[in-house]
């Protein structure tokens, strides 16, 4: 079973992107063909800054690689060093309707949110539908705000099929329903959007920060809370097991909990979770070329992989002659 996923350059990782995105894929190397992979051009849409997307780049590759990513199991690589993406993505488009674009949620939504509606923008799916059919991969792991996203590439493959011939593998979504909600310091889907994140490799005293300014209600000390829709429980149970969850329930139940205190086991427990990748991190840090290494060796096995795709796709649509 080959398994595909990527995750964008475009700031800070936080822990939405590793309970939603990163530890199920770390999961998937140990027992699966995993292919992981950093989507740079697909952050260009919103990131302008040229340095900045080059060491968000690096940045994430240090996460991943910290979390536990293992790049002898797992093909791990940056998206714009295979140009034979770049190249399918130009010929999907040549097949792509507009009004499919068009009706893409997330499309919408970031122009609502004040992006400018560029092409990058409008032809994000394609892009995406280019990265997962060049390496022919049965399942993709997403969440339910990009499952259009991955209707729009079987459409496009189907559409490419029915046109040229056998060609594409059909993608499958694959929507885990055990992957945990993560709510921003708000309230809302901890997203950088939102600006609502909780960083997983800040600083101590940031950490302290955010986590102190996530939002509760303004029920009394003494009174009983409810835990389901707290959002310092939500997240608190992200680091808990089912026992350990069953008995915080109980004690916002029966009252007499601060809030305070929650925050202080929350900032606690993320800190002590995510220690060991934090201190492999700083090992890892120091040798930034290591890190090129390993994505440029990515990127070759990568490109190994995409060859026979794209030369079929060449051969259908007659670009070799």
């Amino acid at each position: 079973m080959r398994i595909l996923s990527g995750i964008q350059p475009s700031g800070g990782l936080h822990i939405g992107n590793y309970f939603g995105m990163m530890k199920p894929m770390i999961e998937y190397q140990e027992v699966s063909e995993l292919y992981c992979f950093i989507v740079n051009f697909h952050a260009m849409t919103t990131v302008r800054d040229g340095k900045r997307l080059a060491w968000g780049t690096i940045q994430v590759a240090l996460d991943f690689l910290a979390l536990g990513l293992d790049p002898d199991k797992a093909i791990f690589w940056v998206q714009s060093d295979v140009p034979e993406v770049t190249e399918l993505t130009w010929i999907l488009n040549n097949i792509t309707p507009v009004g499919l674009l068009l009706r893409s949620h997330s499309y919408k939504e970031k122009i609502d949110q004040g992006l400018s509606p560029n092409h990058g923008l409008l032809s994000y799916p394609v892009l995406m539908a280019a990265d997962i059919l060049l390496y022919q991969a049965h399942r993709v792991p997403v969440g339910k705000d990009q499952q259009q996203h991955l209707e729009i590439t079987r459409d496009i493959a189907m559409k490419f099929n029915n046109t040229y011939g056998e060609t594409f593998i059909i993608p499958e979504a694959e929507i885990n329903p055990n992957v945990p909600l993560v709510v921003g310091t708000d309230g809302r889907k901890m997203s950088k959007s939102y600006d609502n994140t909780i960083e997983i490799f800040c600083k101590e005293e940031d950490l302290r920060k955010k986590i102190a300014r996530i939002v509760t209600d303004s029920t009394p000390v003494s009174e009983p809370k409810n835990p389901e829709t707290c959002n310092l429980f939500i997240n608190l149970s992200l680091f808990m097991n089912e026992e350990e969850k069953a008995d915080l329930a109980e004690r916002y139940r029966r009252g007499g909990l601060k809030y305070s205190d929650v925050k202080q086991e929350l900032f606690e427990r993320m800190w002590e979770y995510f220690r060991p990748a934090r201190e492999k991190r700083a090992e890892l840090e120091k040798n930034l070329d290591y890190i090129r290494e390993i994505l440029k060796s990515g990127a070759e096995k990568a490109r190994e992989k995409a060859t026979p795709t794209i030369n079929l796709v060449r051969k259908k649509v007659g670009v070799i002659y």
